[in-house]
């Protein structure tokens, strides 16, 4: 017999209802033994309603990064040509973590040994790395006019998504006395955007 939605949950076709069914159940069931079937149907949704907001079951977990730090390519965009790559990438992360407060932690992180969301959150956050890796080094290459294969180009790309990996980290693990999560980014971002601001101000 099909699993009923649970009784006074509103038949709402948002993402933030979707978002709240999964984490019910990946706790109750664990991510593996969860199906997106199983989500719809606790969130009293179409199984079309869920694909208008995720592609597939493992962007539920990566809400918060798609809603901040995946939006880092038009923040880098809207910032003025005369101020240096590395400050740009700064102020643009600290743009995209900005409105994320100490209590958004993603519960696919906090609770990862609960839900089972390890595997799947490497597996689905390197595909994740590799894109905003690309967006940083397509960046910084139009600004410099170096080629995005250039050595530099590609160790300051990736040197910056580590420090936001380790902020991010930091930020989770850091308990209910936790600060907004810019803070523990821009932390992470100044020693590596100022050591890499000379390769590029000097091309």
């Amino acid at each position: 017999m099909a699993e009923q939605p649970r009784r006074g949950r509103p038949v709402a076709s948002s993402r933030s209802t979707l978002e709240d069914a999964a984490a019910e159940l990946f706790l109750e069931r664990t991510y593996a033994g969860t199906s997106v079937s199983d989500i719809t149907q606790r969130a009293g949704v179409s199984r079309s309603t869920f694909f208008n907001y995720f592609s597939s079951k493992s962007d539920v977990l990566w809400v918060t990064y798609d809603e901040s730090i995946g939006r880092v390519a038009a923040r880098l965009a809207a910032i003025p040509p005369d101020v240096p790559a590395m400050t740009a990438v700064r102020r643009a992360f600290a743009e995209a973590t900005g409105p994320i407060e100490s209590d958004r932690v993603p519960w696919a992180v906090t609770q990862r040994e609960l839900m089972g969301t390890t595997e799947e959150l490497q597996a689905s956050g390197l595909a994740r790395f590799m894109e905003q890796a690309a967006v940083l080094r397509r960046f910084l290459a139009g600004r410099t006019g170096m080629p995005t294969e250039d050595v530099g180009v590609q160790a300051a790309a990736f040197a910056v998504l580590g420090a936001v990996a380790a902020a991010a980290g930091a930020w989770a693990g850091a308990g209910v006395t936790r600060a907004p999560l810019h803070t523990y980014v821009d932390s992470a971002l100044a020693p590596v955007c100022d050591g890499f601001a000379p390769v590029f101000l000097s091309s």
